[in-house]
Order: C-alpha cells, then sequence, then structure tokens
C-alpha cells in the first residue's frame, strides 16, 4: 500500500510541475521546485529503497508516465513534457548513483546527499530544455530551493517510514 501511495505522490507532482510551468512560465519554478520537486526528489529515494532489484525499469516508467500523463492533459506542454522527462531521467541516474555511494549513512543524510547532486542536474537541464535558454541565475535559485524543499520533505516522510 506505501508504494502506491508514494507512486501516485511521485506522479502527482510530476504531472502538476509540469502542467504549472507550461502555463505560468519562469514566474512559477521557483514555488514549483521548492513544493513539488523537492517532493519528488525525496520520495526518490524512498522508492529505490523499496524497488532495489528493479529500480531502473520502475523510475523509468514513472518518468516516462510522469510526461505522457502531463502530454495528454494539455498538448501544449510538449516542451516541458520533454524537458521533464530529461531532466528527472539525468537527475535519477546521477540521485542513483550517490544515494548508494552514501550506503549505510541515516536516510536523511543518503536523500539529501544525493539530492545536492540530482537538483543541479534537473534545474539545469530542466530549465534549459523548457525554455530554451540557459540562465544560470534561475538555475542557482531553482536548485537552491529544490534543495531547501527536499530537505523539509525528507523529514516529514522520515516520519512516515518510522510509522510503518
Amino acid at each position: 500500500m506505501k508504494q502506491i501511495i508514494l507512486i501516485l505522490i511521485y506522479l502527482s507532482a510530476i504531472v502538476m510541475a509540469n502542467l504549472a510551468v507550461a502555463k505560468f512560465g519562469t514566474s512559477v519554478v521557483l514555488i514549483v521546485g521548492f513544493v513539488l520537486i523537492g517532493l519528488d526528489l525525496t520520495v526518490r529515494d524512498y522508492l529505490h529503497e523499496i524497488w532495489e532489484e528493479y529500480l531502473w525499469a520502475n523510475m523509468a516508467a514513472l518518468i516516462v508516465c510522469g510526461s505522457i500523463i502531463t502530454f495528454a492533459l494539455n498538448r501544449g506542454a510538449g516542451q516541458v513534457a520533454l524537458a521533464s522527462v530529461l531532466a528527472f531521467f539525468s537527475a535519477a541516474f546521477i540521485d542513483t548513483i550517490v544515494y548508494h555511494l552514501l550506503g549505510k549513512r541515516s536516510f536523511l543524510i543518503r536523500v539529501n546527499g544525493s539530492n545536492v547532486f540530482s537538483s543541479f542536474a534537473d534545474s539545469s537541464i530542466f530549465l534549459t530544455v523548457a525554455f530554451g535558454s540557459f540562465m544560470p541565475a534561475l538555475i542557482f535559485a531553482q536548485f537552491a530551493v529544490k534543495l531547501w524543499g527536499g530537505f523539509m520533505w525528507s523529514l516529514l516522510l522520515r516520519k512516515f517510514r518510522e510509522k510503518q
């Protein structure tokens, strides 16, 4: 049951983030980064623990589904959906490596340590592809809010994990 809840949270956050950015552009990327992408980065790490054996196939399916749902709900969000899938694949790859390198450390250390690297990749790729230009100040700002949002969500998810 917890796996289904996490999957629904992950997909809902991706789709809401993509649709918000498609509709409102750069004016919402910091809010979306803090609330929704910080959540996704943290939920992804929780799913890493659950899906150890089939991690790559399952994460790839989630990432692609998020972009397909986005496009199905708003055909005008094609560029954002493409940016999302590229950014999430890159971030997931980096996140998985760092998360596993952090080994037996606490959940908070692994999640937030891996988020440092995956947040930067996600911000750089997503913003550049979605808006067609390299925006260093916005990339850095979104990177910072994703880290902060991911940290806040990791504290809440730690409580959720402890209750299981």
